[in-house]
């Protein structure tokens, strides 16, 4: 029966061997799963970086290093390195480990080991990346760093010197800014595509500085046989940039104050506005036909007829007055046309009491290149769309569709010369031309003040001249033309 004793001593000892190698290893597994729960499970990702495996600490170093390297920005043939913090860009990695954190330790302990004996993987999920970003520092880095290096300018139009034309300009590109804020912010927030390619827009070349079509302008006078006086005025109707000089004998004048110029018939345009501001908006056929008159035929005895109708004593001063409420202190009328009628008033104006010009500006009727202009374009915006200087001052008088019938009966002026002879045919002009001859038909004073409008821009053009000895007719209203046309061709430069 011993052998029955010692086989059952070997199984308990083998028994007892077992059992301690189960404790044995289950301590292994044991102490190996709390090291391996330190760290996070295999196939995690934070932001889209990879942390299986590492612990904490670790994984912030590689999401520091994933996302704090640069992005590289192609852009116009050039590479630049956009560092992250110049964008005011930081990830929040302490909220993104802690969220990893719950799914590492999330689980039960027990549970866990259970599955790492059987090697079964926990499920995870990416962790999203957590960032700020500051969307004005990016802006503004494109547009002082990248836009002004690496963007290449329109090359405006040039006037061909001794000509009416412009050469045309070259496109240029320029930085789509906000195309690129949202690329680069993609770039910024992925650990794995750190290139971008930014895009531009085309830049169109545009009109050169006004004070390039002065230049061209005065070229054209230069090359006229002139060397009196001439006050030039323009503004554009969409900006409301002017232009404005004055030219004597071929050399700058000041302008401030402006040039008196005896008004001749441009001053019909005053009166086209008092007859509406006082006896419109609803005129008598008698009243129009006699505008029409006036603006069409240049008729001084319809003029007449019409101050007349506003006031039979003082019609002019009237006309005056209302030029006075405009903000217009150069232009006024001080008698009726009719010859020996009487002087009603004698007018000191800015322009006719300056001491180092004189144009001889006839004391009846006075006017200044800017007053005109500035009349011009505030009757043009009030047709537009029934603002402007002329509702401000005669609210009550004044409206859009009184405007429109005025710019209506001024395109009514034809004429063949002077501005009108620089424009394409069938473009519409709205204007009134004056000059005046003496008794021996010699002609000292041409004028023209006009809106132009055209495909390229709509604008207020005045030109006054004046020789002490004679405006020969020809080549000064061709100077008149061509002024006319290269400002034209300013506004419509060919592509």
């Amino acid at each position: 029966m011993r052998i029955e004793r010692d086989t059952s001593f070997i199984l308990r000892w083998v028994s007892l061997f077992f059992v301690a190698a189960a404790i044995i290893l289950t301590m292994v597994a044991l102490s190996a799963y709390s090291r391996d729960r330190g760290n996070y499970q295999s196939g995690m990702t934070i932001a889209g970086v990879p942390v299986g495996g590492i612990d904490p600490q670790s994984a912030s170093q590689r999401l520091l290093q994933s996302y704090n390297l640069p992005v590289e920005i192609e852009y116009g043939g050039n590479k630049i390195q956009l560092d992250p913090a110049i964008a005011g860009f930081s990830i929040d990695t302490e909220s993104m480990l802690a969220a990893a954190d719950l799914q590492r330790t999330g689980n039960n302990f027990w549970t866990g080991f259970w599955d790492y004996l059987w090697n079964r993987q926990s499920p995870t999920s990416d962790i999203p990346l957590i960032s700020t970003i500051s969307e004005d520092r990016l802006r503004a880095y494109l547009k002082a760093e990248i836009a002004p290096r690496y963007d290449q300018p329109a090359i405006p139009a040039q006037p061909q010197p001794g000509q009416v034309t412009f050469t045309p300009g070259t496109s240029g590109q320029a930085l789509d800014v906000d195309r690129a804020v949202v690329v680069i912010e993609e770039a910024l927030k992925s650990p794995t595509n750190r290139t971008v390619t930014l895009s531009s827009q085309r830049t169109n070349p545009g009109r050169p500085p006004l004070k390039n079509l002065e230049i061209l302008i005065k070229q054209i006078i230069d090359l006229t046989p002139f060397d009196g006086v001439a006050g030039v005025y323009l503004q554009d109707l969409q900006t409301g940039s002017e232009m404005h000089f004055g030219y004597n004998q071929n050399k700058d004048i000041p302008i401030e104050p402006d040039i008196a110029f005896t008004a001749s018939s441009t001053i019909k345009i005053p009166i086209l506005i008092s007859v509406f501001k006082n006896l419109g908006p609803n005129l008598d056929q008698a009243t129009q036909d006699l505008i029409m008159e006036m603006i069409t035929k240049s008729e001084n005895p319809a003029s007449d007829a019409l101050m007349s109708r506003i006031d039979k004593l003082r019609g002019p001063l009237v006309v005056s007055e209302d030029m006075k409420a405009l903000g217009l202190p150069n232009t006024f009328l001080a008698g009726y046309f009719a010859d020996k009628s009487p002087l009603l008033q004698k007018f000191d104006t800015p322009a006719n009491k300056r001491p180092d010009i004189f144009t001889n500006p006839d004391t009846y009727n006075q006017t200044t290149a800017s007053d005109i202009g500035a009349l011009l374009a505030d009757l043009y915006q009030c047709s537009q769309n029934g603002g402007g200087g002329l509702v401000a001052a005669f609210p009550t008088k004044m409206n859009q569709a009184v405007c429109v019938k005025m710019v209506d009966y001024l395109k009514r002026d034809r004429i063949g010369v002077l501005i009108e002879a620089g424009l394409p045919e069938g473009t519409q002009i709205a204007h009134k031309h004056g000059w005046i001859s003496g008794p021996s038909g010699i002609i000292q004073n041409i004028s023209d003040a006009a809106i132009v409008y055209t495909p390229g821009g709509n604008y207020v053009l005045t030109i006054y001249i004046y020789h002490p000895v004679q405006a020969v007719w020809e080549p000064i209203s061709g100077m008149f033309a061509k002024i006319s046309e290269a400002v034209y061709n300013y506004y419509n430069i060919s592509k």
